[in-house]
């Protein structure tokens, strides 16, 4: 989403690494750059106005004239302010008597339902007794799709299209606290528009149920509207955090950095795509590190650690270091890599030089040529995997028949094999002193 805005300010700090001193026409031309390129990607203007206020009287004072590294030192200023901007984490509130109840609102199309059920997810995985609540009677299949999404992730749904969504609620309640679930999340119906009727539903459920939370859904993908939406909830019903959706699109994404500055509300979660798994706890610090190109590090190895197989992983790094790994390490490496989510997303939360050059690769591509090398390594026998050495010119003919490749896929793929044995004995003789130069 915030790949345009991303490498604008990137040719910004290109400059400003450039110069051993900086001059105070210096930072003002830095700073109109930094102030277009956040204009552009939709970021409400006074939240871009008081952010490039704070950096300026901070760039042009002593912090930055007395440092070893001015350019660097500026990049640091806008990283922190950015940070502040963005507002500070606002973990779900999950205190009290159980069950703890969210109430899920917003507009007709913002990815409500969906968000319901990749919530119920991720409270379930943490070890939460969920059951969700079809309270929208009104949108055909609404009840039938959060009762499908219940079953994928084993949560229990209360439905009844005979009560008044209030009334189911209310029964929901009694049902949750009975059964010791320790929390209930409500779905709630959305209107394409703010409007009377749907706030007074929402008024009636909240008193009915007194939740815990009440997360407005929005669609990212909407820009400066999405702050106007939030408004008008936060004006009628008791909103504590915000969920922004889509956003792995390819909208500006300007509402995620405006929308906690103007409404005041925090951010609590963001939805990066389609499937069930992909809700993101909202870090600010993560997000901001994303935004200036430094990669999210911690964000990859929490996906890699929510992927990976502990012991199957322990087992192939002690392979890998003592130079042992087979082409099914390989292959079952690949498969493990393809479970932490689109590549996409994976290539930019990559940081310092792997995160440049991973913008030069298409995702697409990188699919396709793991597509292919699953294959042709599922077209060997367990023996050929185990023991790459085995490989003659016969049995690669075989392989590249059975896989639908020809002979030089075959071969390109065993280069890249002995590629990567090579590399995992340098860095085992080295002691992997290699490595830190990646992330320059």
């Amino acid at each position: 989403m915030f790949e345009n805005l991303t490498n604008r300010l990137n040719q910004v700090f290109d400059q400003l690494r450039r110069r051993g001193k900086l001059s105070e026409a210096d930072v003002d031309a830095a700073m109109r750059e930094v102030r277009l390129a956040l204009l552009e990607a939709d970021v409400h203007y006074s939240v871009v106005k008081d952010f490039v206020a704070r950096v300026k009287a901070r760039a042009v004072g002593a912090e930055v004239s007395k440092a070893l590294n001015p350019g660097q030192q500026v990049i640091k200023i806008v990283h922190e302010e950015l940070i502040g901007t963005l507002g500070d984490p606002a973990p779900l509130n999950l205190s009290g008597p159980k069950p703890r109840v969210i109430l899920m609102v917003g507009l007709q199309g913002s990815g409500k339902t969906t968000h319901t059920g990749k919530l119920a997810r991720l409270l379930r995985s943490k070890g939460e007794r969920v059951m969700l609540v079809a309270g929208d009677p009104y949108r055909p299949a609404a009840v039938q799709q959060l009762q499908q999404l219940g079953e994928r992730v084993d949560v229990p749904v209360i439905a009844d299209l005979k009560k008044k969504p209030p009334e189911l609620a209310a029964f929901a309640l009694d049902q949750a606290q009975k059964g010791g679930y320790t929390v209930l999340i409500v779905d709630t119906a959305g209107r394409s528009q703010l409007d009377d009727a749907l706030m007074t539903e929402l008024k009636a459920i909240e008193k009915k149920i007194s939740p815990a939370e009440v997360l407005l859904v929005v669609d990212a993908m909407i820009g400066q509207e999405a702050l106007h939406v939030a408004e008008g909830f936060r004006d009628n019903v008791s909103i504590t955090g915000l969920v922004l959706t889509k956003m792995d699109g390819d909208a500006r994404g300007g509402a995620a950095i405006s929308i906690r500055a103007v409404t005041g509300v925090p951010i609590k979660y963001l939805g990066t795509g389609e499937k069930l798994d992909a809700l993101e706890t909202y870090d600010p610090a993560r997000l901001a590190s994303r935004v200036l190109g430094m990669g999210d590090v911690i964000g990859l190895i929490e996906k890699a650690e929510a992927a990976f197989d502990a012991q199957a992983a322990q087992k192939q790094a002690a392979k890998m270091m003592k130079g042992d790994l087979d082409l099914q390490d390989w292959l079952e490496q690949m498969r493990q890599m393809r479970k932490m989510g689109p590549l996409g997303q994976i290539l930019e939360m990559l940081p310092g030089q792997l995160g440049q050059a991973a913008k030069q690769v298409d995702p697409r591509e990188i699919e396709n040529n793991f597509k292919q090398m699953e294959a042709i390594i599922s077209s060997m026998t367990v023996a050929e995997r185990r023991n790459p050495d085995l490989l003659n010119a016969s049995r690669r003919r075989r392989i590249a028949a059975g896989s639908g490749n020809d002979v030089q896929s075959v071969n390109r793929l065993m280069k890249q094999f002995r590629e990567t044995q090579k590399l995992m004995k340098t860095l085992q003789k080295t002691g992997m002193k290699g490595l830190p130069k990646l992330f320059g």
